[in-house]
């Protein structure tokens, strides 16, 4: 597919590295020479030095035979404007990022869909949705809700005083049918894991499960759940807003913002659950006296991404059983997993969830990246007479970067195994690595 991607700021450069894993045919457009040539030189995207809103411009970075444009500026009127553009230039698909809520209401769609926009996303509005569930699930590291909310995939560190620790899978096979195992994150590697491979303390486990199981999972993980009471804000950022929104209302929420303009506008905005200070979210003397021993949850949503881990660090030292840090380095990730962080949010990935949907021939929706591993989950309609209706699971050869988690059929959600055949229209939660998205199609196609 040939994809031209307008912006390449952190979203815009990473969705570029990203897709070119794909193979791709990628070109990176900014108006900033020296950025580009950065990312020229430390890869093989191709790159073109123009304005994204210029007719001359777009045209000559080849907008005309492009498959797909992304709009990803930091401006908003500017993606809007771009994806206009691009799709009456020739572009077949375009995809704008936005800080509008009021633009993704279904009423709405049919309205940029006549001007050229066929998709739209909220990165910070994801995030918020995100932030919100890792509060009402604090047991959890990840939670992805797929197939209208019947079926869940959650991700969670597994303690060295849980049941499940140094099992190995073909026993689990025969003990427990309320989850199917599909991904272990351990250290640097994330494994999709067959009969032989064994479950480890401090592993991160990903795994689907049905609604009705979910409230007997946190003590199969060596965890408790708990209500989140009292919780904390580092930073009041748009997140921060969008999440409060999310949360209900008897949560006693504090906030913690340096800028002090940004702080009053808070506090005229916010509702009367929410107080705010004018503080450094790191002062330790501060959170000390505002009862941070008491708190539940703690919430670093600065622009900051070292700021967030150490913010989060301090509040893991005087008690605070959950904690969120947004980390928009993704190098930092893997060091945020080591140190027990809990639940970390990267604007960057979730915006390439929304955009692998666009990408994916087969008939697929609710992709979404993994922040730990290096793994997406989504789910994908089987299609009559498609390879993977043919045999059992077990008898499908499939990728060792693939495996199935869960399926609906005719309404009903069921877990899978190796002897479950899928059949024609079932809609499928298929979990996969990066650079799987060619397997998928010619499976479910």
């Amino acid at each position: 597919m040939k994809i031209l991607i307008g912006g390449a700021g952190a979203v815009g450069t990473h969705l570029a590295r990203l897709l070119g894993q794909e193979n791709h045919d990628i070109t990176l457009m900014d108006g900033d020479r020296d950025r580009l040539s950065i990312i020229h030189d430390n890869s093989d995207i191709l790159t073109y030095i123009g304005n994204c809103t210029s007719l001359k411009d777009l045209t000559a970075a080849g907008v005309a035979n492009t498959d797909l444009y992304i709009g990803v500026t930091p401006e908003e009127s500017k993606n809007i404007t771009s994806c206009m553009l691009a799709s009456n230039l020739g572009a077949k698909k375009t995809l704008a990022r936005v800080d509008n809520y009021e633009y993704l209401l279904p009423k709405n769609l049919e309205f940029f869909e006549n001007l050229g926009i066929q998709s739209m996303i909220y990165p910070e509005l994801m995030a918020a949705r995100e932030i919100a569930m890792a509060i009402k699930t604090p047991w959890t590291r990840f939670w992805w809700e797929l197939c209208n909310g019947t079926v869940i995939l959650v991700g969670a560190k597994i303690r060295s005083n849980a049941p499940l620790v140094n099992k190995y899978l073909y026993e689990l096979a025969q003990e427990n049918k309320e989850f199917h195992l599909v991904s272990i994150k351990r250290g640097k590697e994330t494994i999709i894991p067959q009969g032989k491979d064994q479950i480890l303390a401090n592993d991160i486990l990903y795994f689907t499960t049905l609604r009705k199981y979910v409230n007997s999972l946190p003590e199969l993980l060596g965890k408790k759940s708990f209500e989140t009471k009292k919780l904390m804000f580092m930073g009041g950022s748009r997140i921060a807003m969008r999440t409060i929104q999310q949360l209900p209302q008897n949560i006693d929420i504090k906030i913690i913002e340096q800028d002090r303009e940004r702080a009053q506008m808070l506090v005229e905005k916010c509702p009367s659950n929410v107080t705010v200070f004018v503080e450094d979210g790191r002062n330790t003397e501060f959170l000390l006296r505002e009862g941070i021993a008491e708190t539940d949850a703690f919430l670093a949503l600065t622009d900051n991404s070292e700021a967030n881990i150490l913010g989060c660090m301090v509040a893991k030292q005087y008690g605070v059983k959950k904690t969120v840090a947004e980390i928009e380095n993704i190098d930092y990730i893997s060091m945020a997993e080591q140190l027990d962080i809990g639940t970390v949010i990267n604007k960057k990935l979730i915006a390439a969830s929304a955009i692998y949907e666009l990408l994916l021939k087969a008939d697929a929706s609710n992709i979404k990246s993994l922040t730990y591993a290096d793994a997406n989950v989504g789910e994908v309609i089987a299609k009559p007479k498609s390879k993977v209706t043919k045999k059992p699971i077990k008898d499908l050869n499939l990728p060792a970067h693939i495996t199935f988690g869960a399926l609906i059929r005719n309404g009903e959600p069921m877990l899978v195994d190796g002897n479950t055949q899928i059949e024609a229209n079932d809609r499928v939660v298929v979990f996969f690595l990066i650079r799987s998205l060619k397997s998928i199609e010619s499976l479910f196609n």
